[in-house]
């Protein structure tokens, strides 16, 4: 069969390889096209657009690169198309893939959505359009089940796609020692928006902590000039695909909002959640987002677990303020070790990228009988 993947970040781009390596477990005559990286093009699918060229975050960035963002839809809709997928998956980044699920409906495309636009934290009333478009969503949090039961919309759970991942990388072999001192992990984003945002005040940490190594897991996508012009002459290292090796050896954590938040957690480092973003889009966003927290692990266990920082609260005195405590206060490091199992246990340990694989063939070949 003939699979077409659209995903528009990094973490689409990691569960969306897993996802094409089932979809050739379970089906030999696999054909993948896809927007995506380097892992989804690794696993085996034609890359078409890589997610680094498609990747703005905030209400004023999607603004400013309107004209780009409906060149590449148009774009996308000619190359489906041209290539007459038997199924459009669609991982998460909504902005573009909603507008391609719609499209495609009415082009008579089957539609799977995998992993959930979080219409749950704003715009609710998105669920109608995705239950007239989307064929089968498949979602990877246990309240979404919930969520989308309230608006009489049926969607299967899967479980999380990273617990998979980490389990895997438990497995292997320890790699050498980043550093010989014990280390902070520094985990700024993906894009360069976020990155120049939060990286200079989690560097601002390094005078404080000597006796630490400061380690930046660099983004696949980022050339090594942005980080360096950010460094200076700050004694602090780079590592680029080893994200997993840097918090598997981490004592702590300073991570920006999003998927890391939840690797983060699933290798039991504590952390401070940090958010800084376009004064504007950060305004917006306190009108629109109806959610209480901005991490992962703290909205699926529905309490503040991780401290997070956001906006004016990401500054030096508090950053140092929840380092120092995440560093030396024992009790509160048990605490959150207790509900980082709590955590890994409300998620489960299923296969998530299996089970959608199988999920997407079985919707293919009933609609093809």
């Amino acid at each position: 069969m003939r699979y077409y993947i659209i995903a528009g970040e990094a973490s689409g781009d990691l569960h969306g390889s897993n996802l094409i390596k089932a979809l050739h477990q379970q089906d030999t005559n696999a054909d993948v096209r896809c927007w995506g990286g380097d892992r989804m093009e690794a696993a085996g699918a034609t890359l078409v657009k890589h997610y680094r060229d498609l990747a703005f975050m905030g209400f004023v960035e999607v603004l400013l690169h309107l004209k780009t963002i409906f060149k590449n839809i148009a774009y996308c809709k000619k190359d489906i198309l041209a290539y007459k997928p038997d199924v459009l998956i669609l991982i998460d980044y909504p902005g573009f893939n909603m507008r391609i699920a719609e499209w495609a409906k009415k082009e008579g495309i089957r539609v799977v959505y995998y992993i959930s636009p979080q219409i749950w934290a704003w715009k609710e009333n998105r669920v109608h359009k995705i239950k007239r478009d989307v064929d089968k969503m498949l979602v990877i949090l246990p309240f979404e089940v919930e969520f989308y039961k309230k608006w009489n919309f049926k969607v299967t759970y899967v479980g999380h796609p990273l617990i998979e991942v980490v389990n895997h990388e438990k497995k292997d072999v320890p790699a050498e020692r980043i550093s010989d001192k014990p280390i902070i992990a520094l985990l700024p984003g993906s894009r360069s928006q976020e990155i120049k945002a939060k990286l200079p005040v989690m560097l601002q940490m390094v005078k404080y902590f000597p006796q630490y190594s400061f380690i930046i897991a660099q983004a696949q996508s980022q050339p090594d000039s942005l980080y360096t012009e950010m460094i200076g002459d700050e004694k602090v290292l780079l590592v680029k695909n080893k994200t997993y090796n840097l918090l598997k050896q981490a004592t702590a954590a300073l991570v920006t909002s999003g998927t890391a938040t939840l690797e983060t957690a699933l290798f039991g480092v504590p952390q401070v959640v940090c958010y800084k973003g376009n004064l504007v889009s950060y305004w917006l966003a306190t009108k629109l987002v109806k959610v209480k927290y901005i991490s992962l692990v703290n909205l699926i266990m529905d309490k503040p677990v991780v401290t997070e920082l956001i906006q004016d609260d990401l500054n030096e005195k508090q950053l140092k303020e929840s380092l120092d405590r995440l560093l030396n206060d024992n009790a509160y490091k048990q605490e959150l070790k207790q509900d980082y199992e709590t955590l890994s246990h409300k998620l489960g340990d299923s296969h998530a990228s299996i089970l959608a694989a199988k999920e997407i063939i079985a919707l293919v070949a009933e609609n093809t009988k």
